[in-house]
This record gives structure tokens, C-alpha cells and sequence, in this order.
């Protein structure tokens, strides 16, 4: 089906933590700086003026760059020209959003488009006034962390107010996910006031790579990719393995391989293999870089995406692009990603579903004829469904349609 395309408009993203411009990999960059860069990039393509506000973290960044796509990216001022946690971040907030209301008094955009909570408050005081309308994108909600990391939750303590307020000051929320419509009707969202487009992929660099695969009678290849954070579920991957005995764990993400050895959750994960036998089958890769990733999902047997919970998760769509079939947890955006027996499996989030993981794991390894179906399935939804084309359309009809309809009040909190 195709879609008459809207009107140019002025865009302005704003991504307080996640700059499109970062190197992927770090504590706090990963999905949010794909989805940032990528859908910017491809709205700049359909002719829209798109502008990226995101917070000044160098002291060398200059104040603005425009990318080769014809981006710009605006580094705001806002705390110290240094990396901060972003859960420490709060505080510059209203800072960043007195530089958007300066920025936009004179020259205020068509529509503004909020990515992660703090963003959506900086974007609201910024846009005061004016009768721009907002649309937030939260890419994860702080009632689904808290309920799974509890006391280990580092996040604001304001965050579940202030989440749930903007979700009802702003004038649509662009939710990525069907499973996190419900999260927020149950902080008060009207499910009439959400719309759903999922993150995506770029089909062609994530493509399966010819000689890849793997030959002779070396052990199978299990591959998981992520940020080292607890959360994303590798040392249930590592005590699966310990099940498999002819299988081998390719973990990547983190710093380079040559500072791994100065990372909690490195140390963490290789103590874990040691502990479960399995040291010599685990290889923490660290940082891989972009081109490379495509490699190494084609060149594995399955790609493993284990999170106790993902607002999206990106890695499965990545692997399905490449032709490389997925087991994932039933979580978050996996749920809508993972056609269940169709690309790949699912497995309960529960850390006593374990013995289950591992009985899927081999199963599929033991049927090569499966994993081929899975993985020419996995391409082919991801191209009907998931590519940045495809998410960029449907962003784009949202903005049309907000900026077709006049706020109730003119004005916006």
C-alpha cells in the first residue's frame, strides 16, 4: 500500500542524552541513538527540515553540525561539557528547555518530537506558548524498570510522576510497541492518544553476508549482542551453553575487546562462565563495530536476545534482516518482532525458565531445515514491516496529522 507523502515540515527532535552522532555501545548509547540518527536521517530525505537538540557532553563539540544527510544537530548547553549518567541528568533540564524556548521563540518549528522522558520536559517548556504541538517517544517507561529491577532502580524518584504527565501534556505519544500502550493506559494514558510505529532496520547494510556461515565440525555458533548491562539476560545465555556442550557464545557489546578488562559486568559475566564450566566456549567480544555486525549475526546458528524486559529491542529485527533465526524472550517489543515458531522462538523472562531456554536452544541447532525457514521468514517481515522506510512513513503521517489539528487550548504546558 502506498501513501501520499505530507507536506515538508520544520522537525525538531530532541534527544536530551542520546546524540545521533554517538558511538554505539556505551552505558547509555544503544537503540535510542539508532532510532535518533536513522529516523532524522530519513525524514531529511522526504524533504522535511529536521533539527536534532541534544545535549552538549565535549568540550570540543562545536555548537552545531550538519550531517552529510543535511541534519543538523544542535549541542545544547545544558550542565557540564562532560558525559553525565543520564539518570543524573534531570537536574540540567531546565537549562536545556530555556535554550529550546530561546531557540524557538523566534523560529519555532512545526512539530516537536520528544525521545526518553527527560527530553519530553525540556520539549514541553520549550514549546510553552507557542502552539507547537509535541509528540513524545518514551523508547522505555520507568513503571516496567522499576517493577524489574526494584531497589537497583537508579532512575529519579520523580520519573513515574513525571513520565505519566507528559504523557498527558503532550499531544500524542508514539509508543514502539502494542505491549507498551497498555503500560501506559496504566499510568493514566488514553489509549486514543497513542499511536504505534515500531523501531527499525536498514535492510540493506543488515543483510545476510555471503561465507559467513559455518563449516565443518566446529562447535555451533550462539551469538548475543547488547550493551554489558545486567538486564539484557548474557549469563542466561552463559548458563544455557553449559546444556549445549557443542555449541560456543559470541557475546558483543561493551567497550573495545582491550578495555573489557576494567568493566564490572564483563568481570561479572566471565566469572559466571567460569563458575558454570563453560569459560572456554564464551568469548566476550566488546565493541564491534557497525560493519561488522552484519558478519557476524549472518555467520551464527542463532542469535539469542534474552532481556528481563526491552521497551523494543532492536538486535532481533537486525538478526531476522540477516536471515538468522532469533530466540528472545516474551517481552516488550519482542512480542510483536518474533513470530513465535514462525522467525524464531520465545521463552519466558523468568530466570527458572532456564532448562526451557536451553531445550530450545538445541532443538533448533538439531534442525538446520527449521533455521533455514526462520531465517528467510525473519528477511521477509522484516521488509515488509520494519524497515527505517517504513518507520519514517508512519512517524511522518503522525506529524501530519498533529500538525493538521489545533491544540484545544493553543498552548501547551
Amino acid at each position: 500500500m502506498r501513501y501520499a507523502r505530507p507536506a515538508s515540515l520544520r522537525v525538531a527532535l530532541v534527544s536530551e542524552h542520546a546524540s545521533p552522532l554517538a558511538d554505539l555501545g556505551g552505558p547509555d548509547a544503544g537503540g535510542q541513538n539508532v532510532y535518533v540518527a536513522q529516523l532524522a536521517d530519513h525524514l531529511a530525505r522526504r524533504g522535511h527540515d529536521v533539527t536534532v537538540y541534544t545535549r552538549r557532553d565535549g568540550p570540543r563539540l562545536p555548537a552545531e553540525v550538519t550531517t552529510p544527510g543535511g541534519v543538523r544537530v544542535v549541542h545544547v548547553p545544558a550542565g557540564p561539557a562532560a558525559q553525565v549518567p543520564k539518570d543524573d541528568l534531570l537536574a540540567h533540564m531546565p537549562e536545556f528547555g530555556a535554550f529550546l524556548a530561546r531557540r524557538w521563540r523566534s523560529a519555532p518549528p512545526d512539530v516537536v518530537h520528544a525521545h526518553f522522558w527527560m527530553s519530553g520536559t525540556a520539549a514541553l517548556a520549550g514549546a510553552r506558548g507557542l502552539g507547537v504541538p509535541v509528540i513524545q517517544t518514551y523508547h522505555a517507561l520507568g513503571t516496567v524498570k522499576k517493577r524489574h529491577q526494584g531497589t537497583e532502580d537508579t532512575s529519579p524518584a520523580q520519573r513515574l510522576a513525571i513520565e505519566a504527565d507528559i504523557g498527558r501534556s503532550c499531544r500524542r505519544v508514539l509508543a514502539t510497541c502494542a505491549d507498551e500502550v497498555a503500560e501506559l493506559a496504566a499510568m493514566g494514558v488514553s489509549p486514543d492518544r497513542v499511536s504505534v510505529v515500531p523501531c527499525g532496520v536498514d535492510p540493506r547494510h543488515f543483510a545476510p553476508v555471503a561465507g559467513t556461515a559455518r563449516t565443518g565440525s566446529g562447535p555451533r555458533r550462539l551469538v548475543a549482542v547488547g550493551r554489558l548491562v545486567r538486564r539484557k539476560g548474557f549469563d542466561r545465555a552463559i548458563r544455557a551453553l553449559a546444556e549445549i556442550p557443542d555449541a560456543e557464545l559470541l557475546i558483543a557489546g561493551g567497550p573495545p575487546a582491550d578495555l573489557l578488562f576494567a568493566e564490572p559486568e564483563a568481570e561479572r559475566l566471565l566469572k559466571a562462565a567460569e563458575e558454570h564450566g563453560v569459560a572456554d566456549r564464551v568469548t566476550l567480544l566488546g565493541a564491534v563495530p557497525h560493519d561488522r555486525m552484519p558478519a557476524l549475526m549472518s555467520g551464527a546458528d542463532l542469535v539469542l536476545s534474552l532481556p528481563d524486559y526491552e521497551p523494543f529491542g532492536i538486535v532481533p529485527i537486525e538478526a531476522m534482516a540477516c536471515a538468522t533465526p532469533v530466540v528472545a524472550t516474551a517481552v516488550g517489543g519482542h512480542l510483536d518482532t518474533v513470530v513465535d515458531g514462525v522467525t524464531g522462538a520465545l521463552v519466558q523472562a523468568a530466570p527458572g525458565g532456564d532448562r526451557d531456554l536451553a531445550a530450545t536452544i538445541r532443538a533448533l541447532l538439531d534442525d538446520p531445515a527449521r533455521r533455514a525457514r526462520y531465517g528467510a521468514a525473519g528477511r521477509a517481515r522484516v521488509l515488509r514491516h520494519y524497515s527505517w522506510e517504513r518507520v519514517a512513513d508512519g512517524v511522518a503521517r503522525v506529524y501530519a496529522a498533529v500538525h493538521a489539528t489545533p491544540s484545544l487550548s493553543g498552548v501547551l504546558r
